[in-house]
């Protein structure tokens, strides 16, 4: 398999209504606007873990508090052209639930800051019925699974976006 130009380690963040926080991106060259996962880039030596409570703490203020579940729960990847990469790219989710989080994005790099429309905690229904480019797709799924207190063992593969 070829080596990814970029992994990324992405939060699957879930509020006690089960609602998922999802940022709100603008477009971006040949990427339309769309809504994503808080998460970014693995940095060298760093872990899949570390990396997504890494991101989890800058986009949103949150840190994962000692002792929570959070599990490895899914993985896309696929090829991308994008404006910055060309090549395979890996998205890895990691799964936290909270009570709830009042979002602080202070943390967010200025390149983030900028193509960062907003961000809102989606119904589980809402999030299934949305004519909204939503990314990683196939999530309503994986998160009904999750409502039913199904945690997959093992990473489930979900679609490539590009």
């Amino acid at each position: 398999m070829t080596r990814p130009v970029r992994t990324s380690a992405r939060v699957l963040l879930l509020d006690a209504a089960g609602r998922l926080l999802l940022f709100h991106m603008a477009a971006f060259g040949a990427s339309p606007e769309c809504w994503m996962t808080p998460g970014g880039g693995v940095r060298r030596r760093e872990t899949l873990r570390a990396a997504a409570e890494r991101e989890l703490w800058e986009e949103t203020g949150l840190r994962v508090p000692e002792g929570a579940a959070f599990p490895y729960v899914a993985m896309t990847g696929g090829h991308a052209d994008l404006s910055w990469a060309s090549g395979r790219f890996e998205d890895h989710f990691f799964l936290l639930r909270v009570t709830e989080h009042a979002v602080d994005t202070s943390r967010m790099e200025d390149r983030e800051r900028g193509t960062t429309l907003g961000h809102r905690w989606w119904p589980p229904a809402e999030l299934a019925a949305t004519t909204e480019r939503i990314i990683p797709f196939g999530l309503p799924p994986l998160l009904a699974a999750v409502a039913e207190g199904r945690i997959p063992p093992e990473p489930v593969p979900l679609p490539w976006h590009h």
